[in-house]
């Protein structure tokens, strides 16, 4: 069994700070999944400074091969240790999770994982030992698919403490709140999203420690092919759709003529919706067999700026609000960023007059740049992508 993993996290700062004491590295190798989630003591600068030297050391010496004890030897010797707690300064969890479907978690002094298969809460079977004097709880298991994992920083279970609850979010109230938000939700960063908003919720919007939740998702690798554009040759028609119909794959069809094209050759009916449910996004449509069918330039233009946002911002609540609206720039990026582990653009390059902008190079439609943009979102987000130029 090959796996497919998706990741996501989500840090709140420590009310005033303006940088968070809690670190996530995602690191994937040639056959694993690699999640460090560390904590350093105290907030603000000093403790970013530590969990970054954290999870970097842990990150690099994992990468190559390095052993859990040398890391945490390696760690002990490197951070200094609180005069006045005589504890280390930073503490962290580490998940990694192999392509064959084993996995491997270990966890020094932060809450532990939030482990939910098949809708049940379990507990993984850990063992305890001491490496350089540091208690480590450490787990080998084999993951399925659908398997979720939370790691988080103990801001989370500190929750509320004093304002909502009296001592806090305890780890039993955050693994049932967590299950129950795993059932509605597809993508591990919605379910990262999630569990942050109800944190800050309990916090008041106040967040008394930095507080990070990581979320990983055992999924199916899920391939999505994406045809825009007719070919520069017509005679070419009957090819793209061919090997846009192969394989296992939600299809997608963007743009007018390329849905004329489609319908032609399969001889498939194209039933067109007249709902504006967006007056900027013209309405989708629908062939048999295929996931969505929208218009090209403007469908693709709001996908491409929701991937964006999501690559490059802060995403929250009202991200995946947007998400969920029925227009099809809506659709389209969250099938891209929810339902899509791989994907295939089959690309025509015929220039389409009523997309040229007499400023750009006569070879360069807008359609071609929102292509290469949309490719290069998909790539930053860990996804397989490949193109396809007729």
């Amino acid at each position: 069994m090959r796996v497919s993993v998706d990741v996501s996290y989500k840090s709140l700062n420590k009310h005033h700070e303006e940088l968070c004491g809690d670190k996530v590295e995602i690191l994937k190798t040639e056959n694993s999944y690699i999640i460090i989630l560390a904590d350093g003591m105290g907030s603000g600068v000093k403790a970013n400074i530590l969990a970054t030297l954290t999870s970097k050391i842990l990150g690099t010496m994992f990468l190559n091969g390095a052993m859990i004890d040398e890391c945490v030897e390696t760690i002990v010797k490197t951070l200094p240790v609180c005069q006045v707690r005589q504890v280390a300064y930073s503490t962290f969890s580490i998940l990694q999770i192999f392509q064959d479907g084993k996995a491997y978690l270990v966890e020094f002094d932060n809450p532990s994982c939030v482990f939910i298969r098949d809708e049940k809460i379990i507990q993984l079977p850990s063992t305890e030992r001491i490496i350089a004097d540091k208690k480590i709880r450490e787990c080998r298991f084999d993951v399925k698919l659908n398997d979720c994992f939370i790691l988080m920083s103990d801001g989370v279970i500190h929750a509320g403490v004093g304002q909502v609850l009296n001592f806090g979010w305890t780890w039993d109230n955050m693994a049932e709140y967590s299950l129950e938000a795993t059932k509605r939700t597809l993508s591990a960063s919605r379910l990262a999203s999630i569990l942050s908003k109800a944190c800050d919720d309990l916090y008041m919007q106040t967040p008394g420690d930095d507080t990070t939740v990581a979320v990983a998702r055992i999924i199916d690798k899920k391939v999505v092919h994406i045809f825009t554009g007719p070919p520069q040759k017509k005679e070419e028609d009957e090819k793209i759709v061919e090997q846009l119909m192969e394989g296992e794959a939600e299809r997608i069809v963007c743009g007018g003529t390329s849905a004329n094209i489609v319908s032609r050759v399969l001889n498939r009916e194209i039933k067109t919706s007249l709902n504006y449910i967006d007056p900027d996004i013209p309405p989708t449509a629908h062939i048999e067999g295929f996931r969505l069918v929208t218009e090209g330039v403007l469908t693709l233009n709001r996908a491409v700026s929701l991937l964006k946002h999501y690559v490059e911002e802060e995403i929250d609540e009202n991200f995946f609000l947007e998400l969920d609206k029925e227009n099809g720039g809506s659709q389209l990026a969250k099938v891209l960023i929810e339902e899509c582990t791989s994907l295939k653009l089959f690309v025509g390059k015929a220039i389409n007059v009523a997309h040229q902008n007499p400023n750009l190079p006569f070879d360069l439609s807008i359609r071609m740049h929102l292509v290469e943009q949309l490719c290069d979102y998909m790539k930053k987000m860990g996804k397989e992508v490949h193109v396809t130029y007729y």
